[in-house]
């Protein structure tokens, strides 16, 4: 008798191969057969008219926390997303225990947009990177497994001082044993972040900017000695482009962790095809020194929500860090000083800003949502038009509708979307040298709604414009990030593998619009986007999604590096 079967489905099973209409069953949370079955289920589910995939694999999300208070890791399964990882950007929970929970609160809360309030809702009475882990078994709707941080690494050894303050051999040493010690209790690898954007919530460079090559090393080589784990870098280059010396120090980790290092996030513009390609060659110039250098990138355009109340991105204007490490009394008084205002203005608009300093064409923004009844009229009109109404510079008329809002106004950028932009990503998704990937999903919540990457690529990608066949889309989004991290029997739909799957329909499927949910711990607010056209998600072979709407299952597995996962080395890697 079997669990579960899928009939007469049009399977796209992740490999790449044509799509066939076949039958897949399902037994002890595994599929045991593809093709024509007619031995008895339990359950049945009709499929005529939809694909059937594997489950979509997410490798860079930020559920870390959401996942103790939302175990669905919503809305990323809506959107057919079974499988997700994070502790990305150096950036985890564990091993730091309750003595700096207060410090990694307010940094995640600062560099990942979480809302204090729901990080707050965690015990943080863990001692290490398994006994954290141990807390989600039994407990979550997805298959998720974590990265050891950077910065939590940091701060369990060193303490205050992991913040600013090169490391000792000593520390370094210590810090080494520890990561060893996380990959041994489940940690799937090691992630690290040297970008300036990431500040924590002092103002501060996060603790892993302040880590000497010779700590990521020591690192990289620790991470050599543990069985099934990866390795995910981010630099500076990674948002203004690469410089020499970066690209060198990727290519280099790499080998030294003996694993497939990627990073975060190649953006793809046809206005500037010449700088995709610049980030890429790092890729080529790692193979050449037989070192492997992924760029995971995002299939649609990151629509990006902009507030001078939590300050992501704004952040990382030239001399704007100091504006948001004060409390928001003091902020809002800056706000308020001609002289601090013209202060700002200068450093958005100065070279060092780089790409960033697009942010400086005040005039341009939309201002997306208003708090203050007098600034209702001004929701959905650009800055430049509100700027001309009232007779005053457009930084000056944006500061001063800000501070009405108590710094809570919405602001949209203007980023615009052309057919050239789809054709070069459909070029990009398809480059051996990326991943499609890079959604950010559980972080920068009212920032943004990472959740729609798979959504997106199909609805938008294939079903609209028709840039790349259904069967390599679903390869895109399952088997690649699947192999790339060595998770064992998962990315395909074949004898053997978990039954985590998506049965969606090719005609509808798509993603709504991103709107506002005040549904997070102590009320806290977050973007949320729902899905079209996803009508199944299994995970381990339970339905967790059904017509659309969560099932309230929980099926989902705990990832833990060498028992879930395979070894991934590079060619010119060592044994450890």
């Amino acid at each position: 008798m079997l669990d579960l079967l899928v009939k007469g489905a049009t399977v796209v099973d992740g490999t790449g191969a044509p799509a066939r209409r076949a039958d897949v069953a399902v037994r002890q949370g595994k599929v045991v057969a593809v093709g024509t079955v007619d031995e008895p289920a339990a359950k049945h589910l009709n499929a005529d008219g939809l694909m059937v995939a594997p489950g979509f694999v997410d490798i860079h999300t930020h559920y870390d926390a959401q996942l103790f208070w939302d175990p669905t890791a919503s809305p990323s399964p809506l959107h057919g997303v079974t499988t997700v990882v994070g502790g990305n950007c150096g950036f985890s929970l564990a091993p730091a225990g309750p003595e700096h929970s207060d410090y990694l609160a307010r940094m995640m809360a600062r560099v990942e947009g979480m809302p204090i309030e729901a990080l707050e809702f965690l015990d943080w009475e863990w001692s290490g990177f398994g006994e954290w882990l141990g807390r989600l078994d039994g407990h979550i709707g997805v298959n998720a497994g974590f990265l050891a941080g950077h910065s939590a690494l940091r701060r369990s050894v060193m303490g205050p001082d992991a913040v600013g303050v090169p490391a000792t051999a000593a520390q370094t040493a210590a810090m080494a044993d520890l990561l060893r010690t996380c990959c041994a209790e489940g940690a799937l690898g090691f992630s690290t972040s040297q970008a300036h954007t990431h500040n924590d919530g002092d103002g501060q460079p996060v603790p892993s900017r302040a880590a000497a090559r010779a700590e990521l090393e020591a690192l990289c080589r620790a991470l050599s000695q543990c069985p099934g784990t990866t390795l995910e870098i981010i630099v500076p280059g990674c948002i203004n482009g690469f410089s020499d010396e970066e690209v060198e120090l990727l290519g280099t980790l790499s080998l030294l962790a003996n694993r497939p290092a990627n990073w975060n996030v190649l953006g793809v513009s046809a206005m500037n095809p010449a700088g995709c390609q610049r980030q890429l060659a790092a890729s080529d110039a790692a193979a050449e020194r037989g070192a492997v250098v992924v760029a995971l990138t995002l299939p649609h355009t990151m629509k990006i929500r902009l507030s001078f109340e939590h300050g992501a991105i704004l952040d990382a204007l030239p001399g704007w860090r100091e504006l948001f490490a004060v409390s928001k009394e003091q902020r809002l008084a800056r706000l308020s000083d001609p002289a601090e205002r013209a202060r700002l203005d200068q450093g958005a608009r100065s070279k060092e800003a780089g790409i960033l300093g697009a942010l400086a064409n005040w005039k341009n923004l939309r201002i997306e949502e208003t708090f203050n009844p007098a600034n209702a009229g001004y929701e959905g009109r650009s800055v430049s038009d509100v700027a001309a109404e009232v007779g005053k510079e457009p930084f000056d008329a944006l500061l001063d509708i800000v501070v009405a809002d108590g710094l809570r106004t919405g602001l949209r950028p203007p980023i615009p979307e052309t057919e050239a932009d789809w054709e070069l990503r459909a070029e990009v998704w398809q480059d051996p040298r990326t991943i499609v990937g890079g959604s950010d999903a559980g972080a920068h919540l009212d920032v943004m709604c990472g959740a729609i990457y798979s959504t997106s690529m199909l609805g938008d990608g294939v079903r609209k414009r028709k840039l790349l066949s259904w069967e390599e889309a679903v390869r895109q989004l399952t088997e690649l990030p699947a192999r790339l991290y060595g998770l064992r029997h998962r990315g395909r739909i074949a004898e053997g593998y978990f039954a985590d799957l998506v049965l969606f329909d090719p005609a509808t499927v798509g993603h709504g619009p991103e709107r506002t949910r005040d549904d997070l711990p102590g009320g806290a607010s977050r973007l949320y986007a729902e899905a079209e056209g996803i009508e199944h998600v299994l995970v381990n072979g339970t339905e967790i999604v059904s017509g659309g709407r969560f099932t309230g299952e929980l099926p989902g597995t705990v990832l833990r590096s060498g028992a879930d996962t395979d070894t991934v080395t590079v060619p010119g890697g060592k044994a450890a």
